[in-house]
């Protein structure tokens, strides 16, 4: 059972108003995951539930350094374990970004309405926006801006160390028209060329491409350097093989034969090799017993094999090789 699982077994169980008093402290990313936990975990026995709630009060009763000088706590462990240099602008988007409550209201915005929030602004208050969001929503928000905007967009957003003060207050212009009461946002590192291509990952199969060819007639070194960060389905053959047994629990057998019908031979070597003879001769048997099918369902199942693989990743569930782990 994942932790997810475990977390919406205890809000279940909490009743409706407890419930949605904790849901209020998380963010839409969480929210949403938690959800979809919750209507998925019907028919859990009584023994299950009393093990979560076993952990989780055992969980609770752990000593915590949580609390008073807390900020404090994570300056000096990222600065102990970075370097001064490495660790100021990731303290910054941790302690300084928190704070960007307009921004963050974003992420519980469907992106078509992102979309049409921002298009008429300047591609460079676009990049910014893009920067502050999920990977896969900032894709879907690209997806719905014109075909002129794109590349202008990423290219602005792959260049970006940090966000000059005369873009902070165009940004914060932006905000104040939409949301009330937003606060003035304070000054931190966002964008630049992991988060382009994360975003890359997540577009459509031949946008992704489109986009880069254009960056890389403006930019050669600055697409190249994108294109090596993106993490594709071929670099599954890279990760090791506790993660990839983890990966292959999440993700049904439909959706994994169907998904290796356009992989890399070692990418199906690597899958394969990491389940039980039996399983691996079924795998086969139902890809070869499939008739036609179009590139266009292999690449949806790929990708959302790929999304299941960086949510592990985020939520600290599996290691991915050094390639992935610079792109996450």
């Amino acid at each position: 059972m994942t932790g997810v699982q475990r977390a919406a077994i205890v809000l279940l169980s909490l009743g409706e108003q407890q419930a949605a008093e904790v849901l209020k402290h998380m963010g839409a990313k969480e929210v949403q995951k938690l959800g979809v936990a919750m209507t998925s975990v019907g028919g859990i026995k009584r023994e299950a539930v009393v093990r979560v709630f076993d952990e989780f009060v055992d969980v609770l009763a752990q000593p915590s350094a949580l609390g008073s000088g807390a900020d404090e706590y994570v300056r000096a462990v990222l600065t102990q374990a970075l370097g001064e240099e490495r660790a100021s602008s990731l303290i910054d988007r941790i302690l300084l970004g928190r704070n960007t409550s307009g921004l963050d209201t974003l992420k519980w915005m469907e992106p078509r309405a992102i979309s049409e929030l921002v298009r008429n602004e300047h591609p460079q208050i676009i990049a910014i926006v893009m920067a502050h969001l999920d990977g896969d929503q900032a894709a879907e928000v690209l997806k719905c801006l014109p075909d002129r905007v794109r590349v202008d967009v990423l290219l602005r957003l792959a260049t970006l160390d940090g966000i000059p003060p005369h873009a902070l207050n165009e940004l914060n212009d932006v905000m104040a028209r939409q949301f009330a009461g937003s606060q003035n946002l304070k000054s931190s590192s966002v964008g630049g060329v992991k988060v382009a291509a994360n975003i890359l990952n997540f577009m459509d199969s031949g946008q992704d491409e489109a986009i880069l060819g254009a960056i890389g007639e403006v930019d050669s070194e600055l697409g190249t350097r994108i294109r090596d960060l993106m993490f594709v389905f071929d670099d599954l053959a890279e990760i090791d093989d506790r993660a990839m047994q983890s990966v292959l629990r999440e993700v049904s057998s439909e959706r994994l034969a169907l998904a290796l019908r356009g992989a890399d031979a070692r990418v199906r070597e690597k899958i394969t090799g990491n389940m039980s003879q039996r399983a691996a001769e079924i795998l086969v048997e139902d890809m070869e017993a499939r008739g036609p099918v179009r590139l266009a369902e292999v690449e949806a199942a790929q990708k959302e094999i790929l999304a299941i693989v960086r949510r592990m990743a985020d939520n600290g569930e599996i290691q991915l090789s050094a390639k992935a782990e610079t792109f996450v």
